[in-house]
């Protein structure tokens, strides 16, 4: 069984040696691949010195680099995690065995318990749980740490992964990926650590939230329209009753539209509410063909551990 282990990277100068070195002796039969996304630091020097294969990626973002190393690396178990040192390698094992020996798609590394003070700021730790709990919602309950950077693949999750965010959001889009697709997975907890003196995260707490919650909408449209339309559906239709209703009794009792403008707003607001179902019925036979196709492209690639 062929493993991987993706660690992109940008500006880790302070961690990669370690990530490297920690991952090397946890996976020891592993090929260790860092892609640089435009480091203007000594990355790329460190990590080819501590023995890793080193790729670059031009296109700036997370999901940029994510989408690369899927289509390039050729492997039956992607082990992927951040080149930032706050991930425990030493769990690697025991997330690739549960991968194989349950014939997963995708094994989650949660990050619910921290090892250091301040690893998992109290700002991150609120945002993740709204975005997760907004994407349990929408798409179905089966993740605690959505967000979570340390995770293993098998290699028909990776192959048939569209990859189309570019930024942090990519790590919704996996999740989204799995559960539109009724994926086999599961989370294990892993100690989380602070990172190293000198290390800067490059995540925006407010920037990056907003264009996650921006993505879960997206991946609503696309992958769940006729829930997304038919909402809109109801608001409109709603709107519009509550409009006709003084319109409507006025007509009952004295045969008369005075207030013909309102007719007209009520009126036309309908017809939007009806244009939005019909657009949401027609994208969603769309999406189920895709879906079909996504599936079957899946089903191509044998199971994890399968003979």
């Amino acid at each position: 069984m062929k493993i991987a282990v993706l660690i992109p990277c940008y500006n880790e100068e302070h961690s990669i040696e370690q990530v490297v070195r920690d991952f090397r002796a946890a996976l020891p039969e592993a090929a260790i691949h860092v892609y640089d996304n435009n480091s203007r630091d000594r990355t790329v020097d460190l990590a080819r010195a501590a023995g890793a294969i080193v790729r670059s990626e031009p296109q700036q973002g997370k999901g940029n680099v994510v989408r690369r190393m899927f289509s390039d690396i050729e492997a039956d178990v992607y082990v992927m995690v951040d080149g930032d040192a706050t991930y425990h390698a030493p769990s690697a094992p025991r997330m690739v065995a549960r991968l194989v020996d349950e014939s997963l798609d995708m094994v989650v590394g949660t990050r619910l318990h921290s090892e250091e003070e301040g690893a998992f700021r109290a700002g991150h730790q609120l945002g993740n749980r709204m975005l997760t709990g907004f994407v349990a919602w929408l798409f179905g309950d089966r993740f605690q740490d959505m967000l979570s950077g340390y995770r293993v693949f098998s290699r028909r999750f990776v192959k048939s992964f569209p990859a189309m965010s570019k930024g942090f959001e990519t790590e919704t889009e996996l999740v989204v990926h799995a559960l539109s697709l009724s994926m086999p997975v599961a989370e294990i907890e892993t100690p989380y650590f602070a990172r190293p003196e000198g290390s800067v995260s490059k995540l925006n707490t407010y920037r990056d939230g907003w264009r996650i919650l921006m993505t879960i909408l997206a991946l609503l449209k696309r992958e769940r329209p006729l829930a997304l339309f038919g909402a809109i559906f109801a608001l409109l239709a709603l709107l519009a009753l509550i409009l006709a209703e003084p319109v409507v009794a006025t007509y009952l009792q004295t045969g008369q539209v005075p207030r013909l403008p309102t007719a007209l707003l009520a009126t036309g607001i309908m017809i939007l509410a009806f244009l939005s179902l019909t657009a949401g019925v027609v994208l969603d036979t769309v999406t189920h063909g895709r879906r079909e196709i996504k599936r079957l492209h899946y089903l191509g690639h044998r199971a994890p551990g399968a003979p």
